[in-house]
């Protein structure tokens, strides 16, 4: 019995053996895996970089994401401004090709090769924005949006589309929300509903000569009515976007914003307060919003969105 065993154990033992030894080709599917064709490779930008001199990318959004291909390279935000990329090589007369690839809040891709260059023919450089120049021109025939956590399962370019078309039609669809004193009027213009985002349409008016700095703007969900020694329960609600958020509004001028804020309910005991404060000044504003008028936010046709 114990020779049986062991007879199988050695035989076990060569046919691991053989097993190692056969030749690998490295494709895990034995060829059942299909290549990747041209038409799903998204072209990629040529960018020449140098040691002495430092090249600016300037995004049509804010930049979410940098990879560099290899050491040779140094990338950082400019200091001060969320959308423009400082590139350059880390090393002289690198002499193998890398890449960059950068993703922007609006879910935009882009890929670049990179080479050494002494002399960079563009050292500054402007990414045209995809919905400006259309389709056609700068983008694959597959080109995806890149969709980001906070935004759900909206695309961030719809979004923005969304957020421009709400601005440019310019309907007041709401004319009971509002407040006004000190010269300032605060309104809230329209009220919409897309895939699970409120969109929130405000106006600004300044009817005095004196400008308007804009401090901060909140959106929180509070108790209507606070007893005596009460602590006060607030819910913020943080918008997620905002389209032409102006934050100086000049004498005599009128300015609009478009917010983009979570789906949300309010309970029956409670409304949303809207507050914008005024910057070393104190002609602050507030309304509130309550969830019968959140119920009838008007329902986004994104096939009408332009």
């Amino acid at each position: 019995m114990k020779k049986i065993i062991l007879m199988l154990a050695f035989a076990a033992m060569l046919f691991a053996v053989k097993a190692q030894e056969k030749p690998t080709t490295g494709d895990y599917y034995n060829g059942l895996t299909r290549p990747l064709t041209f038409d799903r490779m998204i072209p990629p930008y040529a960018l020449e970089v140098t040691f002495n001199k430092t090249v600016h990318l300037i995004f049509p959004s804010t930049i979410r994401y940098v990879d560099l291909g290899s050491s040779d390279l140094l990338a950082a935000k400019a200091d001060g401004a969320e959308n423009v990329l400082r590139v350059k090589a880390a090393i002289r007369n690198f002499s193998q090709e890398s890449n960059l690839a950068v993703i922007t809040e609006d879910g935009a891709y882009y890929t670049f090769n990179v080479k050494y260059a002494n002399e960079p023919g563009k050292l500054s450089v402007e990414m045209a924005d995809f919905i400006h120049d259309g389709e056609a021109v700068n983008r694959p025939n597959n080109s995806l949006d890149i969709y980001l956590k906070e935004l759900g399962q909206e695309s961030p370019l719809l979004v923005r589309l969304i957020m421009k078309s709400v601005y440019k039609n310019d309907k007041r669809e709401i004319k009971h929300i509002g407040s006004k004193r000190f010269g300032i009027q605060y309104t809230l213009k329209g009220l919409y509903a897309h895939n699970g985002l409120l969109y929130f349409h405000t106006q600004l008016k300044n009817t005095s000569h004196v400008p308007f700095s804009v401090d901060y703007i909140t959106f929180k969900i509070v108790d209507r009515k606070v007893a005596k020694r009460t602590a006060i329960q607030e819910q913020v609600i943080y918008p997620l976007r905002a389209y032409n958020n102006v934050q100086e509004i000049g004498g005599k001028t009128t300015e609009r914003t478009v917010f983009t804020l979570p789906k949300f309910t309010i309970p029956d005991d409670k409304h949303l307060l809207v507050e914008l404060h005024e910057k070393q000044g104190g002609r602050h504003q507030s309304f509130f919003v309550e969830n019968a008028d959140l119920v009838r936010a008007k329902v986004i046709n994104e096939l009408k969105v332009k």
